[in-house]
């Protein structure tokens, strides 16, 4: 008896029908993607852990940043190829037997039973992971950004620190110094309040970009009457130490915005490299599911 059409028709399925039951065994499936969400996560936790030990916090011991970078890489595909391996796998020998399906039709729902392992894990893999993988990669950036955006504000606030105020007390302090402020600073007053208030004068210019002539003229003052240095050499001393504060802050930002660049260099490259092992992790599903189920059609023939 012939079991196929010349039209094409499933074996065993006679001509304008169709089976009414679903070609999808949910159940292989549901147990493939389990088992693959599993040992993702345990791959993970040992990874992590193997990470922890490779590093240290002293120079010179433990992995360089570029190694850890590879490791970390090879160890997220190693994990996608075994973890969806064995998932696609198991889920190739629990479906049901297609008796009526052609060779071809056979291995496309395998290959369909594969790919829905790593679809349903991908998904359960993204509500456990998902959320830290994903502060992990936009934190660094962020970091950096604020590094970036805080530099300047870090070179204040120890001019700041030093004269003993910050923030709108430290602004309101300095409208008052101006207020107070005397055309000939007096050698012999208090030098621990001349000190703080030469200290937020440079604390405000810093923050501002540069110092008003005016605070510059008078910080020279306070220089030479303190100091005993003429006006000239006092004016020199004032200008020299605000270029070097200037360069210091200049440079730091510089270092934060590479620290920043870097940063959302590897966090690119960490993506990229994540997407690409899903798509490898699909593949080896969606393979390893063909040769189980492959495998469960010879063991069933046999007996």
């Amino acid at each position: 008896m012939e079991n196929a059409t010349s039209a094409g028709q499933p074996y065993g399925v006679a001509p304008g029908h169709e089976s009414a039951v679903s070609a999808v065994s949910w159940a292989a499936v549901f147990a493939g993607a389990v088992i693959a969400a599993a040992l993702s996560l345990a791959l993970f936790a040992g990874g992590s852990g193997l990470g922890f030990l490779s590093v240290s916090p002293w120079g010179g011991e433990g992995m360089s940043a570029p190694a850890v970078g590879i490791s970390i890489i090879a160890w997220m595909l190693f994990t996608q190829i075994v973890a969806y391996g064995i998932g696609g796998y198991v889920a190739g020998r629990l479906r049901t037997k297609w008796v009526d399906a052609h060779g071809d039709e056979v291995y496309f729902r395998d290959t369909a039973h594969g790919f829905l392992v790593w679809a349903l894990s991908a998904v359960v893999s993204a509500a456990l992971l998902g959320s830290a993988l994903a502060t992990l990669a936009s934190g660094a950036a962020k970091a950096g950004a604020s590094v970036v955006a805080g530099a300047g504000a870090a070179v204040t606030a120890t001019a700041a620190a030093g004269a003993g105020g910050g923030g709108m007390d430290h602004a309101s302090d300095y409208l008052t110094d101006v207020l107070l402020r005397s055309d000939r600073p007096d050698a012999a007053g208090d030098k621990a309040a001349t000190r703080a208030e030469v200290g937020r004068i440079v604390a405000i210019s810093l923050a501002r970009g540069e110092m008003a002539p005016a605070d510059r003229d008078y910080v020279a003052k306070v220089i030479a009457a303190q100091t005993g240095t003429d006006p000239a050499a006092a004016q020199q001393r004032v200008d020299q130490t605000i270029q070097n504060a200037k360069k210091a802050a200049d440079d730091a930002k510089q270092k934060a915005r590479e620290a920043a660049d870097q940063a959302r260099k590897a966090a690119a490259a960490f993506a990229l490299w994540g997407f690409a092992s899903m798509l490898i992790g699909a593949f080896v599903a969606s393979l390893c599911a063909t040769w189980g189920g492959r495998r469960r059609d010879t063991l069933h023939k046999r007996m």
